[in-house]
């Protein structure tokens, strides 16, 4: 999985979590811990996607435009990472003769289909909002 999937998360997360859902693509590198340019790049997939829209002038940056509850992980799985799981580099060859190389990317592939489609089932049941709630409750525990 690549970490644009993680840098929207979090980036969403802390959208619902702020009063006006809106900051400034620095501010949110910042709370993200990555470069306001790979931020700004994640960032404007979320708002070709709907996601996010911006501000701009002073007082501008990105804004939360859909609720929190109805934005699923998958949603952002599929918009920033579909196909991440698969890794660019299976063994074996299809020009091969042994039965098991001529076979092993075909069959790893569909493993990693399989496997990228089970994640996005657990990522449907998951939103925005539930991710913002663990956050909470995981502060609650350090306090």
């Amino acid at each position: 999985m690549n970490s644009e999937f993680t840098i929207a998360v979090h980036s969403l997360v802390y959208l619902a979590y702020r009063p006006d859902r809106m900051a400034t693509s620095d501010t949110i590198a910042r709370n993200v811990n990555t470069h306001p340019s790979r931020l700004r790049k994640v960032m404007s997939c979320l708002r070709k996607q709907g996601f996010v829209s911006t501000k701009e002038g002073t007082g501008g940056g990105f804004i939360l435009v859909r609720s929190p509850e109805t934005v699923t992980l998958a949603e952002l799985y599929v918009a920033t990472s579909i196909g991440s799981l698969k890794p660019t580099w299976c063994s074996g060859s299809s020009d091969e003769s042994c039965m098991i190389a001529c076979h092993m990317s075909e069959v790893m592939d569909d493993i990693f289909g399989e496997a990228e489609q089970q994640l996005l089932h657990h990522l449907r049941r998951m939103t925005i909002s539930d991710v913002l709630e663990r956050v909470r409750e995981a502060q609650k525990q350090k306090a």
